[in-house]
């Protein structure tokens, strides 16, 4: 119990109960209550400093994870970029290159993205320059991607047609060297043998036996097979696809037809002398674009080194042709 206390009246002569006034009291508890006020404060500012609440600790352990994260998403990213530059080193300097296209320039691969600020969004955070260096990078990485993406699209296209093309060129002798008497007459200014006169001679002479076999020096599909082009007699025209078409002259028989579909090593005639002709042999020309171009080019596929020096030699020869 509280103490009570008492004070001597001298009118009365006695004692009296010392009683406190409500304003004096309030006053007290209004001291007191501000203490208890200040020492919370106090006490809550130095636990603030020293001792982790439960939420700090769950929010360090969300940041600490989050760096953690960010760190393996930046080592990611850089891994991606080095993949993705060799990736597009190679495209430039081997696949394109093969299959002949233009390389795809680095300003290209790389470019970020202009216009409208993409980024606005991410602004007014603690930590917005690094969020959005973070999307820009992921941008220019996706975009790179899209960039080698359609370029590998466009090199299986053009292998698909390199596959095509070198299927189709002429590529070997249209008559096999064991079955050549002798290689006549070659490309270039010869001696006609019906006017003696030097003149054009646009193709090659293959000598053989009348019906020796006459093989397609690559795929196509025939577009003639006639004795209706003056001089050629008994005649064959071979549409490769790519500008590139051959022609059979003086043959003895076909063996094929027109715009019958033929591979490469195909039997399509047999040599013969009919037409504008001084004996048995093969007249082959071939064409480039419409123009007429040396065939001694196109024997890769069939001769060797040696072989095809000798044939080279021989279709040098400024001598009399045959046709």
């Amino acid at each position: 119990m509280s103490k009570v206390k008492y004070y001597y009246d001298p009118e009365s002569l006695s004692y009296r109960k010392i009683e406190r006034k409500k304003r004096k009291t309030f006053a007290y508890i209004s001291v007191f209550l501000l203490a208890a006020f200040l020492f919370s404060f106090i006490i809550f500012s130095i636990a603030n400093l020293y001792i982790e609440s439960p939420k700090e600790k769950a929010l360090k352990r969300e940041l600490q994870n989050m760096q953690l994260q960010f760190g393996l998403l930046n080592k990611k990213m850089n891994e991606a970029e080095a993949v993705l530059a060799n990736v597009a080193d190679r495209d430039n300097n081997i696949y394109r290159v093969y299959f002949e296209a233009n390389p795809i320039p680095d300003e290209q691969r790389k470019a970020g993205f202009g216009g409208i600020n993409r980024y606005k969004n991410l602004e007014g955070f603690d930590n917005s320059e690094l969020i959005i260096e973070t999307n820009k990078r992921l941008d220019i990485l996706q975009k790179q991607i899209v960039v080698q993406s359609k370029s590998l699209d466009e090199i299986t296209v053009l292998a698909e047609e390199k596959e095509k093309l070198l299927t189709a060129i002429p590529a070997i002798q249209p008559v096999k060297n064991e079955d050549l008497t002798r290689m006549a007459s070659g490309y270039g200014m010869r001696t006609d043998p019906f006017t003696k006169v030097k003149k054009m001679h646009w193709g090659m002479d293959f000598s053989a036996q009348k019906g020796t076999p006459i093989y397609a020096p690559g795929d196509g599909i025939v577009k003639r097979a006639d004795a209706r082009s003056s001089g050629y007699g008994k005649h064959i025209r071979i549409d490769h696809g790519f500008g590139y078409v051959s022609l059979y002259a003086h043959l003895h028989k076909y063996n094929v037809k027109k715009n019958q579909r033929v591979k490469r090593g195909d039997v399509i005639g047999y040599v013969g002398n009919t037409g504008r002709s001084m004996g048995p042999h093969l007249h082959y020309e071939i064409f480039k674009d419409g123009k007429r171009i040396n065939p001694i080019n196109f024997y890769y596929g069939s001769l060797t080194a040696e072989e095809f020096s000798k044939l080279l030699e021989h279709a040098s020869l400024e001598n009399q042709s045959l046709d």
